[in-house]
């Protein structure tokens, strides 16, 4: 018995100062280019951020605030994100607990009956016998190569991946919510608008009436007003459509049926962020989903270790012991106790090429991470590219356009007096009308695409999971 704890210590012992011998690389980030990462000339980069900001401090409407709250509470992708970072951490424990011992017990009972034509049997009269059995097996891998090492990072790259991914879903959440919010504003202002202009319109058949009566102008002038006023009626209709749908969209992104929103008012909104975007390389630890690009990289990595320390020999060590005895009675005595220890190298020699097969599969997925992991980093670039140019945009025409409505209305205001004098004709007087109408609309759609323009930087930067 000492001399078998001898060597059990000897072939343990072994074990672990081959583990020093590990085959297993340490992953290194590899060189990603983020220079001129986004287009500079846009904006000045320093080392602040817009993304620095948590969403609370962006978004100050508490009403606003209080939808994105529900959101991200009750939102069914973030839901079940959440259940995939479980499943990802149960994987986690399990690759912690790869340094472990299995364990087993195994109660059985054998009933074997001789032949009589046997060698044995022919001589017995009770050829039946019963034999009972309790044991425990005890079997463990010694981690020589850090296959188990490996394993175990990379299930932990794994669930860190779907934290990220977590974080990815909330960010696109916020933004959704805002941006819904913010246009559902802007269509409660664009209704206000018409139904004020259905009113002067309902005015202005009056007068052109009047003035038929009075000779001053004929049928045709009538009908033509009369129509302007039914094709402002129909831009209402579409405006309350497109608010219904809208408010259902919302309600799905807040994990309920579709209703009514809460909301405040279009004219007291203000996002008075610093539209700053930082360096490029900021991304590599804001945006989510470049987060999660590498952590998919660092689990192809470690992947590409466990394939290759298969191509090395495994020491095993296993133990079975317990009880056994043809007398169910006699089964825990002492001499009804067993034992067997083996331990040894397994050199994998032919496979029908599954290792080496799966070694190529690995070191392809690993590449396939890496182009993904860059692909993500320029999409990330190419769209805080495109939001700085809307928000350039926007903002110029914003002051463009708040000229061309304050020209069109004086013209609108003008040309109605001008008729009843005769000094226009009433098609000059419905075309002015109906550019005021147009652009008053489109003014407040601008307002709402600056917000957007801030509001898909600040996605594009990775603010939103803070």
């Amino acid at each position: 018995m000492k001399s078998n704890i001898i060597k059990i210590t000897i072939v343990l012992v072994s074990a672990f100062s081959m583990q020093s011998c590990f085959v297993a690389k340490k992953y290194e980030r590899p060189q990603v280019q983020t220079d001129n990462l986004y287009r500079s000339d846009l904006t000045a980069q320093d080392s602040t951020s817009l993304a620095d900001l948590s969403w609370d401090k962006l978004f100050t409407d508490p009403t606003l605030q209080g939808h994105i709250k529900k959101a991200i509470q009750s939102n069914y992708d973030m839901r079940i994100a959440v259940q995939t970072i479980a499943s990802a951490e149960a994987y986690v424990r399990q690759g912690k607990a790869g340094y472990y011992p299995t364990l087993s017990v195994t109660p059985s009972w054998t009933h074997q009956e001789l032949s009589k034509e046997s060698q044995l049997g022919a001589f017995l009269t009770d050829r039946g016998t019963d034999t009972y059995q309790l044991a425990a097996n005890v079997s463990w891998e010694a981690d020589i190569w850090g296959k188990i090492r490996s394993t175990k990072r990379g299930a932990e790259a794994q669930y860190l991946q779907t934290v990220a991914a977590r974080q990815a879903i909330q960010t696109q959440l916020v933004a959704n919510v805002a941006s819904s919010y913010f246009q559902l504003l802007a269509l409660d202002a664009q209704l206000k608008v018409v139904d004020s202009t259905l009113g002067n319109r309902n005015k202005s058949v009056d007068v052109i009436r009047e003035l038929k009566k009075a000779g001053e102008t004929n049928e045709v002038g009538v009908k033509q007003t009369e129509a302007q006023l039914y094709a402002t009626q129909l831009i209402r209709e579409d405006l309350k459509n497109r608010i219904v749908v809208l408010e259902n969209a919302m309600s799905i992104l807040l994990g309920e049926g579709p209703h009514h929103i809460e909301r405040s008012n279009f004219d007291t909104q203000s996002v008075t962020a610093d539209v700053k975007t930082g360096v490029p390389a900021l991304l590599l630890r804001k945006r989510p989903d470049v987060i999660a690009a590498e952590y998919n990289l660092i689990n192809k990595f470690e992947l590409v270790n466990v394939a290759r320390s298969n191509f090395y020999p495994s020491l095993t060590v296993t133990a079975t012991g317990g009880f056994q005895s043809i007398d169910i009675d006699k089964l825990f005595s002492a001499n009804a106790l067993f034992a067997n220890i083996v331990s040894g190298l397994t050199q994998p020699i032919f496979n029908q090429r599954k290792i080496r097969t799966q070694h190529e599969v690995s070191k392809a997925n690993q590449e396939t991470a890496y182009l993904q992991f860059q692909q993500t980093l320029l999409t990330a670039g190419r769209e805080v590219s495109d939001a700085l140019q809307q928000y350039q945009n926007e903002t110029n025409k914003l002051e463009i356009r708040a000229k061309q409505l304050e020209s069109l209305q004086k013209a609108a205001s003008f040309s109605d007096e001008l008729l009843q004098y005769g000094m226009v004709n009433y098609l000059e007087v419905l075309t002015a009308k109906d550019q005021a109408l147009n652009t008053e609309l489109n003014y407040i759609d601008n307002q709402y695409q600056k917000y957007n323009a801030v509001i898909t930087l600040y996605k594009a930067l990775g603010g939103g999971w803070q």
